[in-house]
């Protein structure tokens, strides 16, 4: 007897057309159940609610009626003027409506802003894109609200203010310990003579003063003539505002097309023709040599920079040999030093492993 042939059609194989088509409507079922793609998440903007809807506005909405759609909602749930019981606040308490508060003035937040709202729509449109809409968001959420600009400018005014404040203190604590010195205190005291500043005219009556006052006026005439008199160099010299940050920011172009023209000159002048260094020059190099900055070869005696001229230290040759010998007489210096003897008996004999000092 022959076997049956497979029947025709989508079902064959199927025990009972009935059961199949039961099974077709289950698995549709279950595919329609499934949770669809969507752009609403708890976190971003008004999470599961839609912007557009707390504000009670399309997505064609003007910025002018969505803030004033903003502020009759805010009138009506602010913390501070929300009523039970109101008309339009049936069931409303007063934490729910903090809460509605809170997503109203988010959603305002998040439509108000040309960039914010155009990210919350494209977040409408693409709902698949989980992951861009996040970095929209919280970039722009951690993104400073200040200009960039603004923030390093005030920056740079802090440090300039701090340092001319600091550089003046300085001074003024170098002026303070001049007026101690005799030298410096004995030739003001010679020049305030000389144009009559400390000549006391015999006062009587009302206009005559204690010696205290006049004590502390001869010590102000001092201590100017020393201010204006002595050129104080390096590191406690009279600030000068062009050397705050801001102003060598400002001047950076000027400065740099002067370096760069002082270069090209010096290439020329001593490189190409050939001419002989002048003193200036010379001690340019010196100071090279030396790597010692402006302020602190400035602060040097005038003496010494005449020394470095005639020992000819600008010649490498020369400076080699200066340098040995300085190296050299300080090595001499810290063995005839006292406290090196010291310290190298206690080193000899205790070792820094203990406490105790032999002092000869």
């Amino acid at each position: 007897m022959a076997e049956p042939t497979e029947r025709s059609g989508g079902l064959s194989g199927c025990p009972g057309t009935g059961r199949c088509w039961w099974r077709l409507a289950v698995l549709l079922l279950s595919a329609s159940s499934l949770p669809a793609v969507t752009a609403l998440v708890e976190g971003l903007y008004c999470g599961t609610e839609v912007c557009y809807d707390v504000l009670g506005v399309t997505r064609e909405a003007p910025k002018a009626e969505i803030a004033r759609a903003y502020r009759q909602l805010a009138r009506r749930y602010h913390p501070d003027r929300f009523r039970p019981g109101e008309p339009g606040s049936e069931g409303e308490t007063q934490e729910t409506a903090h809460k509605k508060f809170l997503l109203i003035a988010t959603a305002y937040e998040t439509l108000k802003d040309e960039d914010t709202r155009r990210d919350y729509d494209y977040m409408l449109d693409h709902p698949e894109e989980y992951y861009q809409h996040y970095y929209a968001y919280y970039r722009r959420q951690l993104t400073p609200k200040v200009d960039v600009r603004v923030v390093i400018l005030v920056t740079i005014c802090a440090i300039s203010i701090f340092q001319y404040y600091s550089w003046h203190s300085s001074y003024n604590e170098a002026i303070n310990y001049l007026v101690t010195v005799p030298k410096y205190r004995i030739q003001a005291t010679e020049i305030a003579k000389q144009q009559g500043l400390l000549n006391r005219t015999k006062e009587k009556g009302k206009n005559r003063r204690s010696k205290e006052e006049i004590r502390e006026q001869e010590e102000e005439v001092i201590r100017d003539i020393i201010k204006n008199k002595i050129d104080i160099k390096g590191g406690y010299q009279k600030p000068n505002l062009s050397d705050i940050l801001l102003c060598q920011i400002v001047l950076f172009p000027y400065y740099l097309t002067n370096y760069v023209a002082w270069y090209i000159s010096w290439v020329y002048r001593f490189t190409i023709c050939r001419e002989d260094y002048g003193d200036q020059e010379k001690l340019y190099i010196i100071r090279r040599y030396m790597k010692m900055s402006q302020s602190q070869f400035d602060s040097l005696e005038e003496n010494t920079k005449q020394t470095f001229l005639e020992k000819q230290l600008w010649i490498k040759e020369n400076y080699e040999v200066y340098r040995k010998d300085q190296e050299e007489e300080m090595k001499v210096k810290m063995a005839t030093d006292p406290r090196m003897k010291r310290y190298r008996r206690w080193m000899k004999n205790e070792g820094p492993g203990r406490l105790t000092f032999i002092d000869e």
